[in-house]
């Protein structure tokens, strides 16, 4: 038969995965000659052979390869054959243009684990066990390929065994970039306070003895540093909430395994294979209840959030030592996490009683990703570690390459090539010089790792932005301004591969209007290129601008002025038995005076408004405190909502809260329960915005639907609005791939600026 040779070119996510020695080894299988390699585009492979033998390998090549290893593109072209029967691995090529797509950090994996806890192996407790399979990626690269001379791997030698394994074509750390053992590899050592050493046998043995104890540890992993504690010394805990300064945000819990998680918490077929997949993500889990562990963990909170271990550290440090750890962000609230070793004996040197470092170094801060199965839909509320930088594809290409910024809180940047958008790690809110310096060095690092150079840089449309003056400072770059909502609108439409007109119910805390003033309220007809704001909530004063954000019941004082004018001094309501009447009188003359009160359509305040009004929460420590405690008060065998407002208000232009608003007042003085009305909000709001969705239908004769914006992370109104907007037949999109929340903003604004660019 007649041999032919085949130049096939990968492109995905192939470095790094153990793509090479599958390659390989499926080649020698096929009885096929040439070689393979990585190159700046992802994996060369020539294959030699006759035709039968060749469609047999191209066949398993798609079917077989390694579980990490995503294909995006295969171009095959047909060369001359060169007469080869053996089959090789050579040494990595770099190419003028880049299209390498780095993987994520993964969970160490099962083979990793035998060895670990396998005495007789010469890895039996090193806490750096790793192989091609699994193992730190995105956090040690500092350029591509991704090779160890490219890693700050690169300041290991390796030992005799450790390069036997990494050159072998047959041994699964073959080409394993972190490989090491205790020999050649990184080590632990364990701080006191003061930074001196302590002198110990067992760094991980003493560290946990130190918990037990009720210290505070921070320990370093994979992205960054986290401040450790025993989940059931509330001692402990409350010690670390007042040094890290988190009054009362939940904190994020380990535990070894699912049985472990299933102690504290109910856990659904799909949010146990969330939970123990490669990525590990913290899964918000229903919680039971569990007496045992620190109320302190999770104040007024249905929801835990639990992760498995996902370090051979990890596994080291919970076996046979702890029920669940509280493993919270190695920072002060609101800064970036730590990841140098100097950095967090300075750092973290007030929060921590002990350090324990490894001498690994971290190039990238990435956090740990947060997660929510709703129904079966997984839900992000954070996308970091584990799923960055895996792109985000969509349905045809950016002309150019597109630099987005993000928004201002919950920021995430990202950058376009081809038909891949390449989200960032959470980077956090950029309010602090710290985090706005995290912002411009992951920006840096993308295009680094990644080797592109953006032509545009879309940003948000709010001018005092600090991602937006970032953007218009970079003079070299033209720049597109993308409008908040309308961003939120396309990042939906991109992730679920749509380009054509959809209704968007797009509801949020802030976003900067067209009009100037603050939308979050959003009915939206539109596409990529452009936007019609078809209705909106009502909008209310915001007395005091961000202090209303901080201070819910000023929104909750603005609501009431706005259903009751006047008569507001004569209601007898819980929450206003509090309220000195200086204060109460310095609002409304705000409101009256239109003094520091913006109008805003926003359904995030609207959401604090009742929140306060039912004297839930009038004060926030953490943001959507007030509607998260809303939706934790909601008496789920409620089925009724105020029906009277769905069908007597107008469903185009403003959407009139005034009526919303009196009803819950009423049911407040009719002494109804708080978990009544919270549902009954919850349920009318829900139905007011999918009957408005149904008259934006009948005017532009589109029958889909786009969910976005941080609203949509309250499971029972999402969950409730997505089965209504099912019976009425809309063909819904909603969040999957990243946040619905700001967290999402830069992919609608990469479309969006592409759009326009066009």
């Amino acid at each position: 038969m007649k041999t032919l040779r085949h130049k096939i070119q990968i492109q995905g996510i192939v470095q790094g995965v153990g793509f090479r020695p599958f390659v390989y080894r499926l080649a020698r299988e096929c009885h096929l000659g040439g070689f393979v390699n990585n190159n700046s585009n992802g994996v060369l492979i020539e294959v030699e052979g006759v035709e039968d033998r060749l469609l047999t390998f191209r066949s398993r090549l798609h079917r077989e390869a390694p579980p990490l290893s995503k294909i995006i593109d295969c171009t095959i072209e047909v060369i001359q054959p060169e007469r080869q029967n053996e089959f090789r691995i050579e040494q990595s090529h770099k190419t003028a243009r880049s299209a390498v797509m780095i993987a994520p950090d993964i969970s160490v994996c099962d083979d990793c684990l035998r060895e670990l806890f396998s005495p007789e192996d010469r890895r039996h407790r090193y806490p750096f066990i790793n192989c091609t399979n699994c193992g730190p990626r995105y956090t040690i690269v500092e350029g591509i390929p991704y090779d160890r001379p490219l890693t700050s791997m690169k300041i290991f030698s390796l030992c005799a065994a450790c390069s036997e394994e990494y050159h072998d074509p047959g041994n699964r750390r073959f080409h394993a970039q972190p490989n090491a053992c205790p020999d050649c590899g990184p080590k632990l050592r364990l701080l006191d306070n003061s930074g001196n050493v302590v002198t110990t046998d067992d760094p991980i043995e003493a560290a946990v003895s130190l918990l037990k104890s009720g210290k505070i540890g921070a320990l370093r992993g994979i992205g960054g540093f986290h401040l450790a504690v025993d989940a059931h010394n509330s001692l402990a805990v409350r010690e670390l909430r007042q040094r890290k300064g988190r009054a009362e945000k939940p904190f994020a819990l380990m535990a070894l395994d699912l049985a472990a998680v299933e102690n504290y918490c109910t856990v659904s077929k799909t949010e146990a294979e969330v939970l123990s997949g490669p990525t590990r993500p913290i899964v918000l889990l229903r919680s039971k209840n569990t007496p045992t562990l620190a109320p302190e963990v999770v104040p007024r909170n249905r929801y835990l959030g639990f992760m498995l271990p996902y370090t051979p550290f990890h596994y080291l440090l919970l076996k046979d030592n702890f029920a669940a750890l509280v493993m919270t962000s190695g920072n002060y609230s609101e800064e970036p996490i730590v990841i140098g070793n100097e950095e967090a004996l300075a750092r973290l040197k007030s929060l921590a009683d002990f350090f324990l470092l490894h001498d690994r170094e971290i190039l990238q801060r990435c956090d740990d990703s947060v997660v929510r199965v709703a129904g079966s839909q997984l839900q992000f509320t954070r996308r970091s570690r584990g799923y960055v930088p895996t792109p985000v594809l969509l349905a045809s290409a950016t002309n150019k390459p597109i630099l987005a910024c993000g928004g201002e809180l919950k920021n995430s940047i990202a950058i376009s090539r081809d038909n891949a958008v390449f989200m960032s790690q959470h980077i956090g809110d950029l309010d602090n010089p710290a985090t706005l310096d995290f912002f411009q060095n992951s920006i840096e690092h993308l295009q680094n790792i990644l080797e592109i150079k953006p032509d545009f840089i879309a940003h948000d449309l709010h001018p005092e932005y600090l991602s937006t003056k970032w953007a218009i400072e970079q003079n070299e770059l033209p720049t597109v301004a993308v409008q908040h909502h309308h961003a939120h609108l396309a990042a939906v439409m991109a992730e679920n591969q749509i380009d054509a007109t959809t209704i968007g119910l797009i509801l949020d805390g802030t976003g900067y209007g067209i009009d100037g003033t603050i939308w979050g309220g959003e009915v939206l007809i539109g596409d990529f290129r452009s936007f019609e704001r078809f209705a909106w909530l009502q909008p209310l004063p915001l007395p005091g601008g961000s202090a209303a954000i901080q201070q819910p019941w000023r929104m909750a004082v603005s609501a009431l002025y706005h259903a009751y004018g006047e008569e507001i001094v004569e209601l007898n309501l819980p929450f206003m038995a509090g309220l000195k009447q200086d204060r109460l009188n310095m609002i409304l003359q705000m409101i009256d005076k239109q003094v520091n009160s913006p109008l805003t359509s926003s359904c995030g305040r609207l959401f604090d408004a009742i929140s306060a009004l039912l004297a839930i929460r009038t004060e926030i420590n953490y943001e959507a405190q007030a509607a998260i405690e809303l939706e934790m008060a909601i008496d789920e065998s409620v089925r009724e909502s105020y029906f009277n407002l769905v069908s007597a208000g107008k469903l185009h232009g403003a959407l009139a809260v005034k009526s919303l608003i009196r009803c819950v007042v009423d049911d407040l003085q009719n002494n109804v329960p708080v978990g009544t009305i919270s549902a009954r909000f919850h349920r009318t709001l829900a139905e007011v915005f999918v009957q408005a969705a149904v008259a934006a239908r009948s005017k532009c004769g589109v029958n889909r639907v786009g969910l976005s914006g941080g609203v949509f992370q309250n499971q029972y109104f999402f969950l409730h609005i997505k089965k209504l907007l099912a019976e009425e037949g809309f063909e819904l999109l909603t969040h999957k791939q990243v946040p619905a929340n700001d967290g999402g903003l830069a992919l609608g604004q990469i479309v969006v600026a592409n759009a326009s660019i066009q």
